[in-house]
C-alpha cells in the first residue's frame, strides 16, 4: 500500500484527488493540508511515500514546502509529486531545485495520475515531455558558452557520456543500448551520479546537465 499526503488550498481539488489516487485500492491517503506549512507538518508525523503537493498556496508555498521536507534527513524516504494547474518554465525547475521527483498537471488522466504516484513511490522521477521542455526553454537562456567543467569535475568521460544521456531523456535502458552497456551496468552509472553529483533524483540530473551545458536545447 502507497501512502499519500495530499496538500492543496482547495477542498474540492482535494477530495478528487483522493478519489482518483485510492481508486484502484493500492494507494491510501493518510492525510490532507490546506496549506504549504500544514502540509509539512503532516508529513512530519505521517511519513508517508508519497506527497502530492500543490505549487500556490497562502503563506508557504509549496515549493518552499517541498524544500524543507525534501532537506529534511528525517523524511529522507518522503517523495514529492508536485501538482499544479500552472505550467510556467520557473516553478517547473523550481520544483525539481527544490527536490521534487515529479510535476504534473492537474489536468493529468487518472490512469497517468496513479501511475506517477506508483514511479515516484518505487523511487523513480517523472519527467514528462511537458518538464523536460520547460527546462530546456530555461536553459536555452541561462546555459553557459561552454562547458561549466567545475560542476562537471571528477566525472570520468563514460560518467559524462551517461549524465548526457539522461539529460535527454532516455531511460537506463535506452542509455545501456545507446552506450553498448549492460542495462545493469547502466543503473550503476546513473546511481553513481546520483551519489557523486549530490543529486537528489534523476529530476535534477536533467537540470544538471543543462545547467552545466553538458546538454543543450535543441543539440
Amino acid at each position: 500500500m502507497i501512502r499519500v499526503v495530499i496538500v492543496d488550498d482547495q477542498e474540492l481539488v482535494r477530495a478528487g484527488l483522493r478519489a482518483l489516487a485510492v481508486h484502484e485500492g493500492d494507494v491510501e491517503v493518510v492525510a490532507e493540508a490546506g496549506t504549504g506549512r500544514d502540509g509539512v507538518e503532516r508529513v512530519r508525523e505521517h511519513r508517508p511515500d508519497v506527497v502530492l503537493m500543490d505549487v500556490r498556496m497562502p503563506g508557504t508555498d509549496g515549493i518552499e514546502a517541498t524544500r524543507v521536507i525534501t532537506a529534511d534527513p528525517a523524511l529522507g524516504a518522503v517523495r514529492v509529486l508536485v501538482l499544479t494547474t500552472f505550467d510556467e518554465d520557473e516553478h517547473v525547475v523550481e520544483a525539481i531545485r527544490a527536490g521534487a521527483a515529479g510535476y504534473l498537471l492537474k489536468d493529468v488522466s487518472p490512469a497517468d495520475l496513479r501511475s506517477a504516484i506508483r514511479v515516484v513511490a518505487q523511487g523513480g522521477s517523472l519527467l514528462s515531455p511537458t518538464v523536460t521542455a520547460s527546462v530546456m526553454r530555461v536553459a536555452a537562456g541561462a546555459s553557459p558558452v561552454g562547458l561549466d567543467e567545475s560542476r562537471l569535475a571528477g566525472l570520468t568521460p563514460r560518467e559524462r557520456e551517461v549524465l548526457e544521456q539522461v539529460g535527454r531523456g532516455l531511460t537506463n535502458d535506452e542509455i545501456a543500448r545507446a552506450l553498448f552497456l549492460s542495462p545493469a551496468t547502466a543503473r550503476t552509472y546513473v546511481s553513481r551520479l546520483l551519489a557523486r553529483l549530490g543529486a537528489r533524483d534523476r529530476a535534477a540530473l536533467v537540470v544538471l546537465a543543462y545547467e552545466t551545458g553538458l546538454v543543450r536545447p535543441g543539440g
